[in-house]
């Protein structure tokens, strides 16, 4: 009996070298520069989208919908989609496998740093999953709008409904607060590799900031209104990113807000870009 044990044991620590050794091969890092350029396509589609809102008062969804759409009206624009769900889907791998084997770097086995990684890999999930479904021909897949009513309508139905949705609101926020301190404070800095040249650093100092205060605000703005959801009993009153965006422009700061933070997430479009380069993986 100990001895099956101990070979039971023995195949699981085996099972886990083996994965942590695929996690860290050269193959699956490239898979995770692949899936960071993917996230940075999403993100500087989704700017450009919101930028033509504000201008152009376009019909278009000034969300992740409207920037698969702009992808897929693009020549060769299905595969492109397919590509990008696919990319981001092994971006949720490598988050995945931070997670689970720790990132790299000081401190990469602390819980400060897997439990963003967590985080991130089931954000990255969802979001590949949204691409995938859109490009398989879902209609309102990428639909951030209805994604969000729905799920909160769901919520709201279930026991003590209206405190999950409060407290999923207030997460939202809190993580909106989160991404924009750490893009004040430049701590992607820490995940740059060894050697970036200074001009590199620079550049990615400058689009890290903005673009991550960008988000943050985006971000922030949709868990206010998840909040306010849960406090009138009213799933409308959530908000995807689309609609979060275009509140926007009814601030006394009027369209140019709208612009500054469209601008902002075009510019997290290309840190994403110059991190899938320069970050260590």
């Amino acid at each position: 009996m100990s001895g099956t044990l101990t070979g039971g044991r023995a195949g699981a620590e085996k099972a886990k070298e083996t994965a942590h050794d695929a996690a860290r091969s050269k193959p699956f890092r490239l898979l995770a520069r692949a899936g960071l350029a993917s996230q940075a396509v999403i993100y500087f589609l989704v700017g450009v989208v919101a930028v033509r809102v504000a201008f152009e008062g376009d019909g278009q969804q000034a969300d992740q919908g409207g920037a698969l759409e702009e992808l897929a009206s693009q020549p060769f624009g299905a595969a492109l989609v397919w590509a990008v769900g696919c990319g981001v889907a092994a971006l949720a791998l490598w988050r995945l496998a931070e997670a689970v084997f720790g990132t790299s770097g000081p401190e990469g086995r602390s819980a400060k740093k897997r439990i963003p990684a967590a985080g991130g890999a089931a954000l990255c999930a969802m979001t590949s999953y949204t691409v995938l479904a859109f490009a398989a021909g879902q209609q309102g897949s990428g639909s951030s709008d209805e994604q969000s009513r729905d799920m909160t309508a769901r919520a709201m139905e279930w026991p003590a409904g209206p405190w999950l949705v409060g407290a999923a609101g207030v997460a939202v926020l809190g993580t909106g607060l989160w991404i924009a301190g750490r893009a004040l404070m430049r701590k992607f800095r820490e995940d740059l590799r060894p050697g970036t040249p200074r001009t590199a650093r620079r550049a990615i100092d400058v689009l890290g900031v903005a673009g991550g205060l960008a988000r943050g605000l985006v971000f922030a703005t949709a868990g206010v209104f998840v909040v306010r959801a849960a406090l009138e009993f009213d799933p409308d009153e959530a908000k995807g990113l689309d609609d979060a965006l275009r509140t926007l422009a009814e601030t006394p700061a009027g369209p140019w807000l709208l612009v500054a933070v469209a601008v902002g997430l075009a510019l997290f479009g290309l840190f994403a870009l110059a991190m899938s380069r320069w970050q260590r993986v």
